[in-house]
Parts: structure tokens; sequence; C-alpha cells
């Protein structure tokens, strides 16, 4: 049973007699039902966000999960840390930075009730007649200040092809704010979401957030900290997506300090526990690299203080 809105006065329930496989073949057997040839937009009700209207949609297959027996002994979980690395995963590990998408269009993020509003109606009005959006100041800036969350929960310093991609995926999404007499269509919205990206950066900066705070300093007389200029601290390249986290939430230098020196006890044993450590060099992810790129300690001092960085489980990551 869907729902379409031809416009606000002018809503129906279509019933379909299949379930259609892809989201492709279900614009398509709509066109057949309401008998349309122009295209149109399909939104669903998320769930988690109080069943509010979302356009990121995508039919995914289901699963069929196969219980896998799990042994009881504890020797056998110490002897065999491949198997027990991958039941664990930390708070660390969930919150770092995920790479960043091929294709940025279900990236798109939901905006606020008021903003999804107002790019509805313009979105049906420019289905209709072809009519683009001129945002307000404060339309524009909600929408850039939200992309920029977007972004930065994926990359603090994105390139301008990523920026690209972005400004892209928003006029594809949201076609009423295509830029008229521009050739692409979206170049000024690259250009603003460069700006207000160097401006969150400055927010998150003072919020003592650290893949920004290193920098801070770099250029000026001195850092937001009152540390006089790093000039040698790197500026993160492609690959770099956790070039400098921050701690886990309840976590400080002296708790994550006494984190890894239980894991470098647990090394010094005949049959380290593979769970154990892997659960610790999740959760200590963030010193580590803290150390590695303010300190720039010797290849020496990295394997005195982190002896399983260097088993074969952790190389193979």
């Amino acid at each position: 049973l869907v729902r379409v809105i031809f416009s606000e006065a002018d809503k129906r329930k279509v019933e379909l007699t299949t379930k259609p496989d892809t989201v492709d073949l279900l614009i398509s057997s709509l066109k057949d039902v309401i008998q349309i040839n122009y295209d149109f937009s399909l939104q669903f009700k998320d769930i988690n966000f109080d069943n509010e209207l979302d356009q990121n949609l995508k039919i995914i297959p289901v699963l069929s999960l196969v219980p896998i027996p799990q042994s009881t002994s504890s020797e056998e979980l110490s002897n065999t840390p491949s198997q027990a690395d991958t039941d664990i995963l930390s708070n660390s590990s969930e919150e770092r930075k995920r790479q960043w998408p091929e294709v940025f269009d279900m990236y798109i993020p939901k905006f606020s009730v008021n903003v999804e509003y107002r790019l509805r109606q313009a979105n049906l009005l420019h289905l209709r007649d072809g009519t683009h959006l001129i945002p307000s100041k404060e339309l524009k800036h909600d929408i850039l200040e939200r992309l920029a969350e977007t972004i930065y929960a994926l990359k603090a310093y994105p390139t301008n092809a990523e920026f690209e991609a972005v400004a892209s995926a928003l006029v594809r999404a949201h076609p009423c704010l295509k830029e008229q007499g521009s050739v692409s269509g979206w170049s000024g919205w690259k250009n603003s979401l460069k700006f207000k990206m160097g401006n969150y950066r400055t927010k998150m900066r003072q919020q003592g957030h650290r893949d920004v705070t290193v920098k801070g300093g770099k250029h000026g007389k001195q850092s937001s900290c009152g540390d006089p200029p790093n000039k040698r601290i790197k500026k993160p390249k492609r690959g770099e997506v956790n070039y400098l986290p921050d701690y886990p939430d309840g976590q400080d230098d002296s708790s994550l300090e006494d984190a890894r020196q239980l894991m470098v006890d647990e090394m010094k044993k005949k049959t380290p526990n593979g769970a154990l450590i892997k659960q610790k060099m999740d959760l200590t992810f963030a010193l580590r690299r803290n150390e590695v790129v303010k300190d720039k300690p010797a290849i020496t001092q990295i394997c005195q203080r982190w002896p399983a960085l260097f088993t074969e489980h952790q190389v193979s990551l």
C-alpha cells in the first residue's frame, strides 16, 4: 500500500498487486498504476526518527542468520584469539570515523522538520513546473550546518572532489536546490560547504576535538591550548580517517594508560588472551595515535609500550 501525493489537496492510496524487488521496479510499477510519465521522489516513514518521512530509500534483502556454536572453555578462548576477536568491538572502535563512501547519495542527512517540509514543497513545485528554490539565509544555514555534521563524521578535511560529491548528491536528493546559471548546478553549494566546514572545524576545535585541535597551532603564533606552534604536524592524508580521534566517552589519559599496562602484562604470558588483547587495543587506539602524532616515538619505544601492535592479527587489520 503506497500513499501518492500529487499536491496538498490531492493525496491517494495505491495498492500494488506484487512486491517489487528493487526501487526502480517500484517506480516503474507506480508509473503504470497511476499513469504518469514524469519522475517523482519516494519517501518512507523512518521508525528510527519517530516515523518522519525520509527520502533515502533502498530495498534490503532478508538475510538468513546461521547460529555458530560457542565454546564454553576459557582455555580454548585463550588459545583461539582470532575467533574471539571477531566477537568483541569496543565503544572506541564504533566511534571511529567511517570510510568515505563511493557514492554520497545515501548519506544526505535528514534535516529538521521545518526544513524537510519546505524542501518537500519546493521539490513538488519543481517536479510540476520546474521552479527552482532560492533558499533564504536561514534555510541555507540549516542545510549547510547539517551537511557539515555529516561530513565531519566521515572526515574532518575533505578533498575538493569529495566536496563536489556532497554538493551533487544534495541537488539530486532535492532537485529544487539546483542552481540556475551554473553548468553543474551545484558549484555554489560546493563553495559554501567549504566555508562551512572551515567554520565547523573551528567550532569542534574550541570544543577540544583532537582531530582538529592538533592542527590549531600549526600556522598561528600559538595553539588553542597556549602551546607554541608545531609546524611539523602534517595534514591527514586520504587514508588517515582516524588520524587523531577523541578519547572514548568516560576515558582519560590515566584510565587508558591503565588499560595499556594491563595489555602489556597480558602479552608477557605464555598464552595471552586474544579477546582481552583485542579489546584493550581497540580501547586505547586514541591514546596510541596521540603518542605517535605528538611525541613521534622511535620504533623501539613503540615496541616496548605497544607489544601487541606487532602481533600477526594487529598487523593484518
